[in-house]
C-alpha cells in the first residue's frame, strides 16, 4: 500500500484535493438518493398534486444535504478559508444579484403566501395558472393573450421570482378562490320589466347555488382575518337605462377556473326564459335604416 501511495502524483497526496474529490462524491451520493426517491413518489404517489410536492420536498432536502455534505468534508479548515470566501462571496454577490433576488423570492413565495401550485395568478403582466415553483422561476400554463376567456393558450411562461419585490402580484384563487362576474342584458323599452329582472335573478340563483353557500362561509373567514366590508354572494339584478333600452346587469359569484361556462349556462337559460315569456320579455338591439339616394349627375 505505502508502495502505491509513492507512485502517486505529489497532486494527489495533497489533503485539500482528497476532500475536493471527497465532497464531490458525497454530493453524487445525495443526488442519487434524491433521484431515486423523487421517482419512487412518482411510482406510489398517484395524485399529481401530492407527488409533486414529495418530489419538490425532496429536492430541498437534497440541497440541504448536499450543503452539509460538503460543510462536513471541509469542517476542520473553515477557519482558514474564511477570507478566501468573504472576497469571493462579495464578488459572486454583484455578479449574481438577480439570481440572488430570485432566490429570496423563492423563499418569500414558500413562507410568506404569495401562491401555490394550481393557483391562478398575474405575475409581471403574464397570467396564467402557476404549474411550478422553482428556485429561480415559477412556471405558468398562460392564460388569454390570442384566446378569449380564461382559457389555455398552449405557451409555458417562466417568469423570475425576483418579480414579487418588483410588481404586484395579483392571485385570482388564494384566500378567496371565488370572483363576481356581470353581464349585461339589454331589453327593449315595453317589456315587463319586474318579469325580465324576476326571470334573470332565477336563472342566475339556479345557476350559481352551487357556490354561493360556499363562498359566503370563505368570506365570512376573510372578515375575521381581513378588515373587510360585509359582502353578499347571492346574485343581485339591477338596472339601468338610456335613450336606446334598459340595461339589466346581473351580478353573480363564480369559482375562478368556472367564469366562461357560468356565463355560458346563465345566457342560455336566459335565453330561453326570454323566449318562454310569450313576448312580456324582448331583447333590444340596435336598428339601422337605410333610404336609397335619389339619383344624380356629375360634370
Amino acid at each position: 500500500m505505502d508502495a502505491f501511495l509513492h507512485r502517486l502524483p505529489t497532486w494527489l497526496k495533497d489533503p485539500t484535493v482528497g476532500k475536493l474529490v471527497a465532497a464531490v462524491f458525497s454530493v453524487l451520493v445525495v443526488i442519487a438518493l434524491v433521484r431515486l426517491s423523487q421517482r419512487g413518489a412518482t411510482r406510489y404517489i398517484h395524485d399529481s398534486t401530492a407527488s409533486y410536492r414529495v418530489r419538490k420536498a425532496l429536492s430541498v432536502m437534497g440541497y440541504v444535504g448536499a450543503l452539509l455534505a460538503v460543510a462536513g468534508v471541509f469542517s476542520d479548515g473553515l477557519g482558514q478559508l474564511t477570507v478566501v470566501f468573504g472576497v469571493a462571496g462579495a464578488g459572486i454577490a454583484f455578479a449574481l444579484q438577480e439570481v440572488i433576488a430570485s432566490v429570496a423570492g423563492w423563499i418569500a413565495i414558500s413562507f410568506g403566501g404569495f401562491y401555490k401550485v394550481s393557483d391562478r395568478v398575474q405575475l409581471g403582466g403574464i397570467k396564467g395558472d402557476v404549474i411550478d415553483i422553482g428556485i429561480l422561476r415559477t412556471t405558468l400554463a398562460e392564460l388569454g393573450v390570442w384566446v378569449d376567456g380564461d382559457l389555455y393558450n398552449g405557451r409555458m411562461v417562466r417568469v423570475a421570482n425576483s418579480f414579487v419585490f418588483k410588481e404586484p402580484v395579483v392571485n385570482y384563487s388564494g384566500d378567496f378562490p371565488f370572483l363576481w362576474d356581470e353581464l349585461k342584458v339589454p331589453i327593449r323599452f315595453g317589456s315587463d320589466l319586474d318579469l325580465a329582472q324576476a326571470l334573470m335573478t332565477q336563472v342566475t340563483e339556479e345557476v350559481c347555488q352551487a357556490y354561493e353557500a360556499e363562498a359566503a362561509a370563505i368570506w365570512k373567514g376573510m372578515e375575521k382575518k381581513y378588515p373587510l366590508e360585509p359582502a353578499t354572494t347571492k346574485p343581485l339584478v339591477t338596472l339601468a337605462f338610456d335613450q336606446n333600452w334598459v340595461t339589466f346587469t346581473v351580478r353573480y359569484t363564480v369559482r375562478f377556473d368556472q367564469r366562461r361556462m357560468t356565463k355560458h349556462r346563465i345566457s342560455s337559460g336566459l335565453l330561453s326564459a326570454i323566449d318562454a315569456s310569450a313576448g312580456k320579455v324582448s331583447v333590444a338591439a340596435a336598428a339601422l335604416e337605410l333610404f336609397p339616394m335619389k339619383p344624380f349627375e356629375t360634370r
